[in-house]
């Protein structure tokens, strides 16, 4: 198992963008350590260290790359939790999504997502988006724990 503490969970369903969004991450140097879950019970089983993931070692992704409509569990359910739970209240969460729907956008917000963003259908237009919310959120934004290092 890796050590190395995570930076980002990407919570994607879709192979196809998971890798791009992986891809465009590393290649841009944004991220040492990245670990994707397919679905939203993954993403919370990662979080809270449950199931298949009891076992990882200690500390929480400084951001979490959260797909909205996925199977089993979707993005809305999974960031319910997420700011309900005081251990993982203060993550980032940025909402990747192709919902242009406004209800999806209005409930985000009121569960609280920290920014809510469609993914482009182009693919270069999707890897400059991913690589400009990596950038914001891992070099630019500051987490309470980064206060303190």
């Amino acid at each position: 198992m890796n050590a190395q503490p995570v930076e980002i969970l990407l919570v994607e369903d879709s192979r196809p963008d998971a890798e791009m969004t992986l891809r465009t991450l590393r290649k841009k140097g944004i991220a040492n350590h990245i670990e994707w879950v397919r679905d939203g019970v993954e993403a919370l089983e990662y979080l809270f260290r449950e199931g298949a993931h009891a076992g990882r070692p200690d500390g929480q992704p400084r951001l979490v790359l959260l797909d909205l409509k996925m199977p089993r569990m979707d993005g809305l359910q999974v960031l319910e939790r997420m700011k309900a739970d005081p251990r993982t209240r203060t993550i980032p969460v940025v909402m990747m999504t192709s919902s242009r729907e406004e209800a999806d956008l209005l409930e985000s917000y009121r569960l609280g997502v920290n920014s809510f963003v469609v993914k482009p259908v182009d693919f270069a237009e999707f890897a400059e988006t991913v690589a400009q919310v990596g950038m914001y959120w891992m070099l630019s934004n500051v987490t309470p724990g980064d206060a303190t290092a």
